[in-house]
């Protein structure tokens, strides 16, 4: 057993119960939503946002895993005010979410730049997990980047090195969100390795957008947690494409290698109206997996063993082996 730091404090891992390891409660560009958006700002959005987590813990929730960094519009005393009004455990995240350059204040910035110096990065992310979040004193129990089709351009790179690092100095385990099509898990596994981190540290997100099982062994092969998690993003890959990937890859032994989630969020400047979202994408929101996912999964012969493996034993391991990994070292 270990700590997990949620936003009501600390928590045993234990006490997880099932979770979702990839999800949000707010997304947005925060400078475009500071001028243009003020409904962000209202009572309202936070009610409502709480009002949805309270519906996924009465769905059997215990926990959500908020993967909002840079580059997504983190926002924590929303996302403090939203977990004062629910039960739900919300763990939330440092890091940087880019596909290609690092956010303008790290441009000039860090080892052999104008102002040359020592990865910025990295002390930010420690600080978030060791003292907490923009002075809340809320600690981050997730680290978090990002490589998609670009492939692992020069920002990238630096970004995934800083988490490795602050992996290492912190123990907290990471999640990268990757692209399959491109297969750039691989390239996480190879870069996050050389930095020291323990791949069974890290959550490869997006493994569900492929039905590439020999490319899905060969990370679960390496340790690493494959993230099962945009069910209810249906213009890369069906609900059930996703579902018959799930299935075999438990019909080959690899449930203690998987975890499901939505990403989805409960609110988003990306469109004009959170009414728009809903109607854009009907099926990506918190309830998909507990109303339509779980009983296609049954149907395909995942058991409801294999489902607690996967939304209980997985995230809970995840945190433990990340401590303990940091303990040995």
């Amino acid at each position: 057993m270990s700590q997990v730091q949620t936003l009501r404090g600390p928590i045993d891992s234990s006490a997880l119960g099932r979770v979702l390891i990839h999800e949000h409660i707010f997304l947005m560009d925060m400078e475009y939503t500071c001028n243009y958006r003020q409904d962000f700002f209202a009572e309202e959005t936070v009610a409502k946002a709480a009002g949805r987590l309270d519906a996924l813990k009465a769905s059997g929730i215990d926990t959500i895993i908020d993967l909002t960094v840079l580059g997504l519009g983190r926002h924590v005393p929303s996302l403090a005010a939203v977990a004062s009004l629910t039960d739900l455990n919300i763990v939330i995240s440092t890091g940087i979410y880019t596909f290609d350059e690092v956010p303008n204040p790290f441009m000039f910035h860090g080892p052999g730049l104008l102002l040359d110096a020592p990865e910025p990065m990295v002390d930010l992310f420690v600080r978030d997990i060791t003292e907490g979040v923009a002075g809340t004193g809320l600690k981050a129990g997730q680290l978090k980047c990002a490589i998609d089709m670009q492939g692992l351009t020069p920002g990238v790179e630096r970004v995934m090195r800083a988490v490795a690092q602050a992996n290492v100095i912190t123990g907290t385990p990471i999640t990268v969100h990757t692209a399959p099509q491109a297969r750039t898990g691989l390239t996480v596994q190879r870069v996050l390795s050389e930095e020291g981190v323990n791949l069974e540290d890290v959550i490869i997100g997006h493994c569900g957008d492929t039905g590439d099982i020999d490319y899905l062994m060969r990370l679960a092969d390496r340790g690493s947690l494959l993230g099962m998690d945009r069910f209810g993003v249906e213009f890369a890959i069906t609900m059930a494409e996703r579902v018959a990937t799930i299935a075999e890859m438990v019909k080959r032994g690899y449930a203690g290698r998987m975890a499901l989630s939505h990403d989805c969020c409960a609110w988003s400047d990306f469109f004009p109206r959170v009414e728009d979202y809903h109607a854009a994408m009907p099926r990506h929101h918190y309830l998909h997996i507990h109303d339509d996912v779980i009983p296609a999964l049954l149907e395909a012969g995942v058991s409801e063993r294999d489902l607690d493996t996967m939304f209980i034993d997985n995230p809970r391991r995840h945190f433990e082996n990340a401590a303990k990994h940091f303990a040995q070292r």
